[in-house]
């Protein structure tokens, strides 16, 4: 009996709760956004993140690509055999299938939530 009086409440209290949560990106999201940049070339749209001796790329068709850090007399250079990034700064260039492609890049911002 008294636990079917305090369900609603339960209800209102999780709701709140979650509410709550959902204001504003999480420190984690806020700590990946600094280190991702949102590149244009052409039509395509690929969102580059950095980690540590890592570029990881979201490809305009949603496949995940890791390219690995090599040294560079000078930027940055990040390949994996079938692709290469290379570049400074937020003028990057990406090399596939042979062909390299320029990169409008800018610093990722985290879409707001609703």
């Amino acid at each position: 009996m008294l636990l079917q009086r305090s369900t609603p409440l339960l209800l209102i209290i999780a709701t709140l709760v979650a509410a709550c949560q959902q204001k504003g990106p999480t420190k984690e999201e806020l700590e990946a956004a600094k280190n991702t940049v949102d590149c244009a070339a052409a039509d395509e749209r690929i969102v580059i993140r950095f980690e540590e001796g890592e570029a990881r790329l979201l490809m305009p068709d949603g496949t995940r690509t890791i390219l690995y850090q090599v040294p560079s007399g000078s930027g940055i250079r990040y390949l994996n055999g079938l692709m290469e990034l290379r570049g400074k700064g937020m003028d990057l260039e990406l090399t596939r299938e042979q062909t390299a492609m320029r990169l409008k890049c800018k610093p990722y911002e985290i879409p707001k939530k609703e």
